[in-house]
C-alpha cells in the first residue's frame, strides 16, 4: 500500500481531536449519544460538541458552530439534517478537518434525490481535500485512542488492544458483532462501519488493514461494492499473511432489495462471490455467529492443519448422547475422530472403571472423573499425549456440575482447564452448553475466555469453526506447494 495513503487512513484511527456536530442539551439526539459514548470510553484526545443552541451535554460545552471551536479539529462526526452537510464542509475546510464521518441517512440508499445529493457531497469534499466515511454509518472504533462505537453497552476489555479488526457496511452488525466477539474472548484493535462507502469504501479499508502491523485477523460483513474485482485481488494479496473471514449478505431476491435500501449496494451472484472468496483464500461464512465462531478459533489456535479430534464427554451429563452428537457434527464437517492408541486406552482403563466409561473416541469419562478431579486431570493429559490426536474438545455444562457436586468441584475443573491451556501445545476447545444461561455457566465461560480457551454452545458450531480454520491453513500449504 502506498505509504501516503496508509498514513492518511491510519490517522483516521488516531485523531487528536473529535467534534460532534448535531448536539443539544435537550432531548435524546444521536449526536448526544456520540459525545456520551466517547466520554464513557475515555477517548484519548480533545472532544468538542457543536449545536446551535449552545449549553452543555454530559459536562462538555456545546459550541454554536464548528468554526467557533478555538482549537484544531481532526475528525468530525455529523448528525444533522442531510441538506445542511454541504455547507458544513466549508467550515470543515476552514478548520482543516481531515475526515468527516456522516451518521446522517437519506442519501443514495433512499433513491434518486439522495444519490444526487451524495454525489455532490463527495465531489465537494474531494475538491476541499476532505475524506468522507459514510454516509449512513456509525463510524470508527479504535482501541489505541479509546474511540468507542455508540449506543452499545460498555463491556469488559472493550478498549484493550487486540489483534482482530472488523469491517462492516452495517452499523448494527458492527455493534452486535463487537459485543458478540468481546463476550467470547475476541479483542478488537479496530472497527469500521462505513455505511454507503461513498468516498472511503471497503476496498480502501481492507487495503489499510492488510498493511496495518497491529491487525492480524480481519473480519468483514459486506452487502455489495463498487470495486468487487479489486476487493478480491486484495484478498489474494493479504490472505497469505492474515486470515480474512467474510460474511456476504444480499444474495436472495429479498435480501438484494433490502441491501439496496440499506447501504445502496448491489449484492451480486452468490456462486461467483463464494467461488472468488475461496479461490483467493478468504474464509466464507454464512452467519454473524459463524463469523464470530471462526475468528474466535483463529484468535486462540496455533496453526493447525490436522483434522484428528478427540472429544471428551461424560463429565456429569449426557455422556452417551453427547458422544453421538459430537460424532455426527464432526463427520459432517470432514473432521476425523480416530480411535485412541492402544497405549492411551490401556492407561485410561487403569484409572477409570469399565462400567460407565467409553475408551474409544469420543471418550466418555463417566461419573468417576467427576468425583475426582485428579482422575479427570490424568485422563485429559493421556488424551492430549495421544499421537493420533491433533486437538481436544471437552463437553462440560458448568451449572450441572455445580448443582450435582458443588462449587469446589467446578473450581477444581476450571483450574485443570487453565493448566492444560498453559502446558499443552495442542488446542483445547470447550463445548459449554447452557440452555438456561445459568450464572454458573456464564462464570465458567468467562474463566475460559480469560484463559484464552475458546468455548462454543453446540457441537455443529464448534465443528464448523474448526473446519473453517483448518481449511485456511491447508489453503496456505497448497499455495506454498504451488510456489515451489
Amino acid at each position: 500500500m502506498d505509504q501516503d495513503k496508509f498514513k492518511e487512513i491510519d490517522s483516521i484511527f488516531h485523531p487528536g481531536s473529535i467534534a460532534v456536530v448535531g448536539v443539544s442539551q435537550h432531548g435524546r439526539k444521536s449526536g448526544n449519544a456520540y459525545v456520551t459514548t466517547l466520554l464513557e470510553g475515555g477517548f484519548k484526545g480533545n472532544l468538542y460538541a457543536v449545536g446551535s443552541a449552545g449549553g452543555d451535554v454530559s459536562g462538555v460545552r456545546i459550541f454554536p458552530s464548528l468554526s467557533s471551536i478555538p482549537e484544531p479539529v481532526d475528525y468530525v462526526i455529523v448528525s444533522i439534517p442531510k441538506h445542511q452537510i454541504l455547507d458544513l464542509l466549508d467550515e470543515c475546510h476552514t478548520k482543516r478537518v481531515k475526515v468527516v464521518q456522516i451518521f446522517s441517512a437519506g442519501f443514495s440508499e433512499s433513491g434518486v434525490e439522495g444519490r444526487e445529493l451524495e454525489s455532490r457531497l463527495v465531489q465537494k469534499a474531494r475538491n476541499l481535500g476532505i475524506r468522507i466515511i459514510g454516509p449512513n454509518c456509525i463510524g470508527i472504533g479504535s482501541s489505541a485512542k479509546k474511540m468507542r462505537i455508540m449506543w452499545r453497552q460498555m463491556l469488559p476489555h472493550e478498549l484493550e488492544a487486540g489483534k482482530a479488526a472488523f469491517l462492516s457496511q452495517s452499523g448494527g452488525n458492527a455493534g452486535f458483532f463487537m459485543e458478540l466477539g468481546l463476550a467470547r474472548g475476541i479483542r478488537f484493535g479496530k472497527l469500521v462501519s462505513l455505511g454507503n462507502g461513498s468516498d472511503l469504501d471497503s476496498v480502501d479499508f481492507l487495503e489499510y488493514l492488510g498493511a496495518d502491523p497491529e491487525t492480524q485477523i480481519i473480519g468483514a460483513y459486506l452487502e455489495g461494492m463498487k470495486y468487487g474485482r479489486k476487493f478480491l485481488q486484495l484478498i489474494r494479496d493479504i490472505s497469505p499473511a492474515k486470515p480474512i473471514v467474510v460474511l456476504k449478505g444480499g444474495f436472495t431476491e429479498a435480501g438484494a432489495r433490502t441491501t439496496a435500501s440499506h447501504t445502496a449496494s448491489l449484492g451480486g451472484s452468490e456462486a461467483i462471490w463464494k467461488a472468488g472468496l475461496r479461490q483467493f483464500g478468504a474464509i466464507n461464512v454464512n452467519s454473524i455467529e459463524e463469523l464470530a465462531d471462526t475468528i474466535l478459533a483463529l484468535h486462540h489456535f496455533p496453526k493447525i492443519e490436522g483434522r484428528r479430534v478427540a472429544v471428551i464427554c461424560g463429565v456429569i451429563g449426557a455422556g452417551g448422547a453427547a458422544c453421538v452428537a459430537a460424532s455426527d457434527a464432526c463427520a459432517r464437517e470432514g473432521l476425523q475422530l480416530p480411535v485412541l492408541s492402544g497405549k492411551t486406552i490401556t492407561s485410561l482403563k487403569s484409572i477409570l472403571p469399565a462400567a460407565g466409561s467409553i475408551f474409544q473416541n469420543p471418550v466418555d469419562l463417566g461419573a468417576a472423573s467427576a468425583a475426582c478431579p485428579d482422575i479427570f486431570a490424568q485422563a485429559m493429559k493421556l488424551v492430549f499425549a495421544d499421537p493420533n490426536i491433533d486437538m481436544v474438545v471437552v463437553h462440560l455444562q458448568a451449572s450441572l456440575v455445580y448443582h450435582a457436586r458443588g462449587k469446589d468441584l467446578l473450581d477444581n475443573l476450571s483450574g485443570i482447564f487453565m493448566n492444560l491451556r498453559r502446558t499443552q501445545a495442542k488446542p483445547l476447545i470447550v463445548l459449554s452448553q447452557s440452555p438456561l444461561a445459568a450464572d454458573e455457566d456464564k462464570e465458567f465461560e468467562q474463566v475460559c475466555c480469560n484463559a484464552q480457551i475458546p468455548t462454543y454452545p453446540s457441537f455443529p458450531r464448534l465443528a464448523k469453526a474448526i473446519a473453517n480454520v483448518i481449511w485456511y491453513w491447508n489453503f496456505l500449504s497448497r499455495l506454498e506447494d504451488e510456489r515451489q
